[in-house]
């Protein structure tokens, strides 16, 4: 029999498992029923952060449309100052300067036409121009010599739009030539 040297390794005999068929079936069910827990726990943890995210955006939402208008009230309140102002002015001042009244009124407009402008809202309905039925609405016909047929000959109101939108039609007396 040859000596053993240094280093070698006897290795044992492995010995088999010889399992039963039902004993490898059975930790093959406890092996899914355990893949079956965890599928279903991380299922519920999934859903209920959906529910969560859900709630939430739905709340962000609402807020949303229940504040929209806070950024445009913010802009017009200088607007309003400067309308406290005009009328402060008038109550303390017993004489009346027209020329102030009227610098103050031009500079309040002005005012608003630069908040329209950053918010994207434009006037329209000038007379002279042609009537657009998308956009003017025609209160009254006159005949004027002079005038073309359509033309606006006088503006009650400013239409307005807001960007694409028209958010006001402009009333407006039209040119009509008799025929």
């Amino acid at each position: 029999m040859p000596s053993k040297l240094k280093g070698d390794k006897i290795s044992p005999k492995k010995k088999t498992s010889k399992k039963s068929p039902t004993l490898k079936l059975k930790d093959q069910i406890k092996s899914l029923n355990g893949n079956l827990i965890e599928q279903k726990d991380k299922h519920l943890r999934l859903k209920a952060e959906f529910d969560n995210y859900r709630r939430r955006k739905e709340k962000d939402t609402i807020n949303l449309l229940k504040y929209d208008g806070e950024d445009i009230i913010k802009s017009f309140l200088s607007v309003l100052d400067n309308l406290d102002r005009l009328e402060k002015a008038l109550a303390d001042n017993k004489k009346l300067n027209k020329e102030k009244i009227h610098e103050g009124i031009e500079l309040i407009l002005n005012n608003i036409n630069k908040r329209f402008t950053e918010l994207e809202v434009q006037p329209f309905g000038k007379s002279g121009d042609l009537v657009d039925h998308e956009l003017h609405d025609a209160l009254m016909m006159r005949s004027e010599k002079g005038k073309t047929e359509n033309e606006i000959l006088e503006v009650f109101e400013k239409g307005y739009r807001y960007k694409d939108r028209v958010i006001r039609h402009a009333k407006v007396v039209v040119n009509q030539t008799p025929s």
